[in-house]
């Protein structure tokens, strides 16, 4: 049995430590159950694909802390090119991709990389040196802590199963809250 989005995440938030986590399209919906600190930012723009530049961001100015980014692979399809920025510009950026094959929130219909897409592949050929694939909620378990740790950028593909009528998640803060949490927890 594939492993859900919801196991996946909790392995994450077991060993999320002090990183910043930066999460984008359904996973917003299940992260607040998992973890609720100053430093989760639900990030849920009109544009899909925009995670890991504002991770790679937060990661430049915070550099005493990583920044974990949620991504669904169809966010991670609509921008490809943030793998090459990552590479260019090294920080700890821990980009995990949560590929269902699935845009879940816009009605379920399938991706167009769905079951061809290999995004450790696409990490390595743009300049990644860390690269994880977890196709197993047992090998998740066993390879979060080092995917994790370490110096970024690291891109950890994590493949779960889809769900299909997913409504779109909401934030569980307006952005202005969760900015206003994440800088103060930032400067103390």
């Amino acid at each position: 049995m594939p492993m859900s989005q919801r196991q996946a995440l909790e392995v994450l938030a077991k060993h999320r430590g002090q990183h910043i986590v930066v999460t984008t399209m359904t996973a917003v919906g299940v992260w607040p159950e998992l973890s609720d600190t100053p430093l989760d930012f639900a990030y849920m723009p009109s544009a899909m694909g925009h995670g890991p530049g504002l991770a790679l961001g937060l990661a430049l100015a915070q550099k005493q802390r990583g920044v974990i980014v949620v991504n669904g692979d169809g966010s991670m399809l609509m921008n490809l090119g943030s793998l090459a920025t990552l590479a260019a510009h090294p920080a700890d950026v821990y980009l995990v991709i949560l590929d269902n094959g699935l845009y879940e929130v816009t009605g379920g219909q399938a991706t167009a990389g769905a079951g061809r897409a290999n995004f450790a592949a696409l990490a390595s050929a743009a300049g990644i040196a860390r690269v994880y694939a977890f196709e197993t909620l047992a090998t998740w378990q066993a390879g979060a802590a080092a995917a994790l740790s370490g110096a970024g950028p690291a891109v950890i593909w994590v493949k779960v199963e889809g769900r299909l009528g997913q409504k779109t998640p909401k934030p569980p803060r307006t952005m202005a809250e969760q900015i206003q949490r994440l800088h103060e927890a930032l400067v103390k």
